[in-house]
Formats: C-alpha cells, structure tokens, sequence
C-alpha cells in the first residue's frame, strides 16, 4: 500500500465522519447518513471494493467512538462498499457503483442489521424494519456520490489497479 492512497483514504475517512455530522436524516427505525454512501461510491470507484470497505469500516468505527453512529453503520456501510467496488470492476461504468451501493446496503445491509439490532442492540425489529431507511439513505448517498465523481476529474488509470498487490487490503 502506497502513501498516496492510505493518504486518500485517510481523507476520505475524515470526510466521512465529517458529514455525518452535518448530514443526516431521521429513517423511522435508524438514521440515515448519506455522506457514508457518497463516500463509498467515489472510493469504490477511485480506489476499489477492498480500499472502499476498510474506508466504510473505518468511517464507522470512528462514528461509533465518537457516539455519532450505530452498530448499524458496519454491515450497510461495508456491504455497500464492497458491492459498489465489486460492480464497478465488472462494468466500469460510475452508475453501477451506485447501484451495487445501493443495493449492497439498501437491502444486504438492512436485513444484516436486523440480528444485530436485535441480539446486541436490544431492539426488537422485524425482518423487513431497516430496508426502507436504508434505502432512502443509500439512494440519495449514491446518487450524491455518483453525481460528484462525474465531476471530478479521475484519472483513466485509477489508483487500483487489476491483479495488483496494492488493491489487497
């Protein structure tokens, strides 16, 4: 791993953690933090789906220390990750990044967080209870993403690159 992209990490963690101070929404059951999925869409994209999840974990657990997040943001926030940086490797199109976000936590993730919330959280939630918050977040938080990396001015050759030991984490 390279300076330059533990750095970019590092920048996109502080990001992370930052907006989800400014940015949030009630969702019923949680609280939706878009920045999180913005964030995975455009690390996905600029580094790949191992970078993205480390990037989704560690935007959690500093959320978590800092009591601005729940047990919740790991499985949507590293599910989500994965399947953006999975789809966009298969496609190479932004847009499938957003969606593998979207589906990776508006679905995977919300039904994950159901155990979770009911074995360590203590709160007695049903099977289908997170998908619509989730799905809300995630949809506004990849469309936010996807919309900022069609601005942004990526290099063809990406930080990650295909085969390479540097894309393992």
């Amino acid at each position: 791993m390279d300076t330059k992209k533990l750095t970019l990490m590092a920048i996109l963690v502080s990001i992370g953690v930052l907006g989800a101070q400014f940015l949030w929404f009630p969702t019923g059951a949680a609280r939706a933090f878009p920045v999180q999925h913005a964030i995975n869409v455009i690390t996905a994209i600029v580094l790949g789906p191992g970078p993205a999840v480390v990037v989704a974990f560690l935007i959690g657990l500093v959320r978590n220390m800092l009591g601005l997040g729940s047990l919740l943001a790991f499985p949507g926030g590293m599910i989500g990750a994965l399947l953006a940086g999975l789809f966009y490797r298969l496609t190479r199109r932004k847009a499938a990044a957003a969606v593998g976000e979207m589906i990776g936590t508006g679905v995977f993730g919300s039904l994950l967080s159901v155990p979770i919330a009911n074995l360590l959280l203590g709160q007695k939630a049903g099977a289908l209870a997170f998908v619509p918050g989730f799905l809300a977040s995630s949809i506004t938080g990849a469309l936010l993403g996807w919309l900022l990396i069609r601005r942004m001015k990526v290099p063809k050759q990406n930080l990650h690159k295909e085969g390479s030991k540097s894309n393992d984490i």
